[in-house]
């Protein structure tokens, strides 16, 4: 088994992280050389990538990897992983087993606040929401084409090490927005890998939502966090008036509660099911900070 991952950024570096097999290679791509450093912390062999074209040496790696991992966000110009290399994956991947492509549950679009699942219409409201679903649609087709399952795994909000509501009161960037009616669903980054490692092993595809099993007001959440670090929480501020950008109003658009019921059919059990179990072990082990040593102990268990 040799895996290469397409935009290796954090939930790249944890699933290489928690590579359960130490014979298993994983190689990860960066657009910056700078950041080599970062990814072989994490276990994995860097290779640059700049959204354009794929280097000789990338080339080669490609042609002996069994499992491919994408996490490279589309652009304006589609999927640039296809665009500069669905050639070579078509013809030029002879040990190609399995595809696994990070998407978002923001291709549902808005739901009103109702329980969604995988066949809930994907009627996404921004435009890379848009550009996901295309994305998911092109590699599954290339799937088809190439007779390989495909894994799309649709993530909630992403937390963890380093990026988490304790994190944000300790720099004093927490908010508490409230708008009534609002939850989200949300994913530790640990249970990105382990779902990724867990179909990636299998060989199994299909559409995935890999998601938390409480979707939940975020003020709540915030709230939480503060209880366990004894500390008071940020005033509540109605969303109504808050100062936001763009791209962070536009989340508040979208209101759904995300099943993980397909992930847990296929055999995956969640480390941490919900918001408080997660932040009860960061608190404790240390790694709500994100040290490098303390997040791969933590990707570890």
């Amino acid at each position: 088994m040799q895996v290469f991952i397409f935009g290796a950024g954090y939930s790249g570096r944890a699933f290489a992280a928690a590579n359960p097999d130490p014979d298993v290679g994983v190689i990860g791509t960066t657009r910056s050389p700078g950041k080599f450093a970062v990814l072989q912390e994490s276990g994995l062999t860097p290779m640059l990538f700049d959204g354009h074209a794929i280097s000789h040496e990338a080339a080669e790696a490609l042609a002996g990897t069994t499992h491919l991992v994408v996490s490279a966000a589309p652009e304006d110009a589609g999927d640039p992983v296809l665009a500069a290399g669905r050639h070579l994956i078509v013809a030029g991947m002879p040990a190609l087993r399995w595809i696994g492509y990070l998407s978002t549950v923001g291709v549902y679009g808005d739901h009103q606040g109702a329980w969604i699942d995988e066949a809930a219409a994907c009627r996404p409201t921004s435009a890379r929401s848009r550009r996901r679903v295309e994305a998911e649609a092109a590699w599954l087709a290339l799937g088809r084409e190439r007779a390989v399952p495909v894994a799309v795994l649709r993530l909630s909000g992403i937390y963890g090490p380093g990026r988490n509501g304790l994190a944000n009161i300790a720099d004093g960037t927490a908010r508490r927005l409230v708008k009534p009616g609002q939850v989200f669903n949300r994913i530790h980054v640990s249970d990105i890998a382990g779902a990724l490692w867990h179909l990636a092993s299998r060989d199994l595809g299909g559409i995935f939502n890999v998601t938390d099993d409480e979707p939940a007001p975020p003020q709540d959440v915030v709230a939480y966090a503060a209880g366990i670090m004894g500390v008071e929480p940020p005033p509540e501020t109605l969303f109504e008036t808050a100062e936001l950008t763009p791209m962070a109003r536009s989340f508040y658009g979208e209101n759904k509660r995300v099943s993980n019921a397909a992930i847990k059919a296929a055999g995956y059990r969640f480390l941490y099911p919900d918001y408080r179990s997660a932040f009860d072990a960061m608190w404790a082990d240390g790694t709500w900070r994100g040290s490098s040593g303390q997040a791969r102990s933590a990707m570890r268990r």
